[in-house]
């Protein structure tokens, strides 16, 4: 195993990981959590609790993406079509569940986890498509050396 595949390995498990604590979390302690809470205050932490569910479910999608393209399903040059990238950015960057300290302790502690991993996650999108575009840009530049060789040539 190279490093990626060792480093998406280990994300993976830690998402897969995080989920299930998500969903324990969901099953057994948030609803006695959110009885002690104002109707207002349940309001968002129902809502906080979604957004630790969107950042999970889009990292996972990309890490699955990830582990087609190491498995040669897709190509690398199929990353850069926009269903492939990491989504969810209006949902999933915002930071300020964390820091009402009036919601549930173990919900804040999902919210700032899982933004801590989908940040990461962002990143190494952003890293990706770079690469892969300058990947495209290389091929392109040498398609278009190879067309003007065969122009020079008189074909």
């Amino acid at each position: 195993m190279n490093g990626t595949t060792t480093y998406l390995r280990r994300t993976y498990d830690e998402t897969m990981a995080m989920l299930i604590e998500a969903r324990n979390y969901a099953a057994y302690h948030f609803t006695v959590d959110q009885q002690r809470l104002e109707p207002w205050l349940r309001l968002q932490a129902c809502c906080e609790s979604m957004r630790v569910t969107s950042r999970l479910t889009q990292v996972l999608a990309w890490l699955l993406i990830q582990r087609a393209v190491q498995a040669g399903e897709l190509t690398r040059d199929q990353l850069p079509a926009e269903q492939f990238t990491l989504s969810g950015v209006s949902v999933c960057a915002d930071t300020s569940g964390p820091d009402n300290f009036a919601l549930p302790k173990g919900l804040r502690s999902l919210l700032e986890r899982s933004h801590s991993l989908y940040a990461r996650v962002s990143r190494l999108d952003r890293l990706t498509h770079h690469a892969t575009q300058t990947d495209g840009d290389r091929r392109a530049d040498g398609d278009r050396r190879a067309d003007g060789d065969r122009r020079a040539d008189g074909d």
